[in-house]
């Protein structure tokens, strides 16, 4: 069974449990107001919810598949609302869909890929009877604050990592891995400003159209929700922005330590080009070769080598190229 909760409420307080192999008790009463949440649910489970509460075929598949980006549906006076929830999972966003379902006096929260249940939530509203006692539209702002305050431990949890990786960087040479690190967080990234947006536009529909199930008191609830998705994309393009300096301060420190190399080589091709040169010259198949009968004259030979090695090698030391 994938119901994790389903509860009937009056004024704001628990009533009696709800249970899908029970039509009978599916249906709200006078006064009540049903809220099931459920996790991953089959097909027949979403059917027999349908048949119950009316729900409109197309929002029932929607439901069914997961695949639907943010965005709010009207059917009748019912609403099918799409969210995005974000996760960090070893080290990876995962990104899952929670699709609700709003009547004039039920709330069915289907959720896919997220392992944040609303249990938390339903405690802490069933601790609060007179928000609670608001109904669907109260709810709806709920979870959908609830999804949206589950984006900031993962933009924490990436600037943590890029922090560290960044220290990294200046100390060696970034590995393979973590380069490619980078991309996929870039990639993800990416991805996050993606649905960003859409979850956006849901707030500022359910804030400023006329909606069913949506009472004008509740409708500022959801500017809140705008504040905190448009809080989120500051603080991920600002990761964005860190994630491109550690490529920068990366590339740079490998472009110094090579050409650091470089000045290296050739401040020891230049030191070895005079033993090199002199040992050309007596290497040649001259019939009078210089100081060829002179018993000092390889002794001479090299220590004008070794000289002037040491005089190339002083001026590089002081010059820093060794």
């Amino acid at each position: 069974m994938s119901v994790v909760a389903a509860y009937a409420y009056v004024d704001g307080k628990r009533v009696r449990d709800i249970r899908l192999d029970d039509p009978g008790s599916l249906a709200p009463r006078d006064g009540e107001f049903v809220w099931i949440g459920l996790v991953d649910p089959t097909e027949d489970e979403l059917r027999i919810l349908q048949e119950r509460f009316d729900l409109h075929p197309l929002a029932v598949e929607d439901a069914l598949h997961a695949r639907q980006m943010p965005k709010v549906d009207i059917y009748g006076n019912q609403l099918f609302v799409v969210a995005k929830t974000a996760q960090m999972v070893e080290s990876r966003i995962v990104f899952g869909e929670t699709d609700i379902f709003v009547g004039p006096h039920f709330l069915i929260s289907v959720r896919h890929g997220s392992a944040r249940a609303h249990l938390e939530l339903r405690a802490h509203l069933e601790a609060m009877p007179a928000l609670l006692a608001h109904g669907g539209d109260y709810v709806l702002h709920a979870v959908l604050d609830f999804i949206v305050d589950g984006y900031l431990p993962v933009v924490d949890a990436i600037e943590d990592e890029l922090a560290e990786m960044e220290r990294r960087a200046l100390d060696a040479f970034l590995s393979r891995a973590e380069i490619t690190r980078l991309f996929t967080l870039r990639r993800e990234l990416t991805k996050f400003l993606r649905l960003l947006g859409p979850m956006a536009q849901v707030a500022g529909y359910l804030e400023h159209h006329e909606t069913p199930c949506i009472d004008p008191e509740v409708k500022p609830y959801f500017r809140d929700i705008r504040d905190h998705v448009a809080r989120v994309d500051l603080l991920i393009a600002g990761l964005g922005e860190v994630l491109n300096s550690v490529f920068e301060v990366s590339s740079l420190l490998e472009q110094q330590r090579q050409g650091v190399i470089t000045r290296q080589l050739a401040a020891w091709a230049a030191m070895l080009a005079v033993p090199t040169a002199v040992a050309g010259v007596y290497g040649m198949n001259f019939e009078h070769m210089p100081e060829l009968k002179w018993t000092f004259g390889y002794p001479l030979v090299l220590g004008v080598i070794g000289v002037v090695c040491a005089l190339l090698y002083r001026r590089f030391k002081k010059a820093r190229w060794l």
